[in-house]
């Protein structure tokens, strides 16, 4: 296709979405999928997906609420746990496309654990385990991001049973449960992680990492190993999303971890950082219809572990694990990342989850455990933050200090990764980036 059919493609799908009135979207977090509702207003609480620490408390993985609701008077503190028996190496979560279930994933045996958050959204209960997933799959290992399909679940794995390196692909699942199949990463580009879907330009993103021989490996070990070292993935492959084909492989060295749609109208590209190589990266649409990517900032001797995107697009942020700083950069014109703020938040920074208005920033400090040790070996020191933002006045960065879900409270439990609960949701609004 030619870049003036392509376009008029692209206007045709924006015009058919304005007349079935989808509205646009507010903000990353709540609109990582464009088939979510779009949910507006403050947050009532934030689940957070923790590793258990062996010998520690329970022991156990346990999908954590934290109360944040402004003057509440368990505002800031965890008022509910829901553990799992045993330790997976808890990891990423996603909500269903209605927003009533919350589906977590362990990377190291695999198991997806399926939690209601409808019914009492301040306590949720475990309600299926799945475990078959390795069997039901043909191999896939490490369901990493879980991302809302209409009535389905995509999830993005790591790695595969057979040899444990970065060969893998993605599965779906419907909202019941059950699998419906496996795509396998092209051999060209075999490796996986991330996985982002824009509904107007039909088009998916997916990045890669590498497989669980080396994220289940210690840090330590790991960093000196020349040969594991170079079995990371150097992609981020375009696919048509509808018929799940893989239409461009751009070449991204240094393993691109996140992916992160832009989200205002004729806002054609998207960002990634990379692990090995610190940079912040564009994805773009070029005028013929195909994609390329420019490094647009150097993110310092790190590893850049999450990003998140404002909902206007004018600011990425930016956590990086090794010197625990969050990074906010101007992104207003998407092909020059300019460094405006930063905030050092403790020995190391993982996840960072930005509000539907934009006004909050939660972040976390957990990557890997086996990572996790070099840093805090006994299982103490996990951190849980809430920064404060001011779009009006340029984004500025306010660490919350009534906000202490640390300490006892997440003594023996990692926190990796934030979803942002509660809210305005509207059933006939979706998060679509028109």
């Amino acid at each position: 296709m030619n870049a003036r059919r392509f376009r008029l493609a692209v206007t045709a799908v924006l015009m058919t979405l304005s007349l079935l009135g989808a509205s646009p979207a507010v903000a990353d977090e709540t609109c990582q999928s464009p088939f979510l509702p779009k949910v507006t207003g403050q947050e009532d609480y934030v689940y957070v997906w923790t590793l258990g620490v062996t010998g520690v408390a329970d022991g156990n993985d346990s999908l954590v609420t934290v109360d944040v609701r402004p003057g509440s008077p368990t505002y800031g503190r965890v008022i509910h746990r829901a553990p799992v028996r045993g330790r997976h190496e808890a990891h990423h979560a996603g909500f269903t496309d209605d927003r009533r279930q919350l589906w977590a994933g362990g990377l190291d045996d695999s198991y997806i654990f399926v939690f209601d958050v409808a019914s009492n959204p301040a306590k949720p209960r475990l309600v299926k385990t799945i475990t078959s997933f390795v069997k039901d799959t043909g191999g896939l290992v490490g369901p990493h991001t879980f991302y809302a399909l209409p009535g389905r679940m995509l999830i993005s794995a790591l790695s595969n049973a057979t040899d444990g390196s970065g060969r893998t692909g993605l599965a779906e699942y419907g909202n019941d449960g059950k699998f419906i199949r496996t795509i396998w990463m092209p051999k060209e580009a075999p490796y996986g992680y991330d996985v982002r879907v824009n509904v107007n330009l039909n088009r998916m993103l997916t990045s890669s990492f590498a497989g669980k021989k080396n994220y289940m490996r210690s840090f330590g070990e790991l960093t000196k190993d020349p040969e594991a070292m170079k079995a990371f993935g150097d992609s981020v492959i375009v696919w048509d999303f509808h018929a799940r084909k893989p239409l461009q492989i751009l070449r991204v060295p240094g393993a691109p971890l996140e992916l992160r749609w832009a989200l205002q109208p004729n806002h054609y590209y998207a960002f990634t950082a990379t692990a090995l190589t610190h940079q912040l990266v564009l994805i773009y649409l070029k005028e013929d219809g195909t994609w390329a990517t420019k490094t647009i900032a150097d993110i310092g001797e790190n590893i850049p572990v999450d990003i998140s995107l404002a909902p206007d697009d004018s600011k990425v942020y930016v956590n990086s694990f090794m010197d625990g700083t969050l990074r906010v950069y101007d992104v207003s014109n998407p092909f020059e990342g300019k460094l405006i703020e930063q905030v050092k938040l403790g020995e190391m920074a993982n996840m960072v989850s930005e509000s539907w208005d934009g006004k909050r920033i939660y972040v976390t400090n957990s990557l890997y455990g086996s990572w996790d040790d070099q840093f805090y070996p006994d299982g103490v020191g996990s951190w849980f933050a809430k920064i404060d933002t001011d779009p009006a006045a340029g984004g500025g960065l306010t660490v919350d200090e009534k906000f202490f879900p640390r300490g006892d409270d997440f003594r023996g439990r990692r926190v990796h990764q934030v979803r942002l609960g509660g809210g305005d949701a509207s059933s006939d609004s979706y998060c679509y980036p028109s």
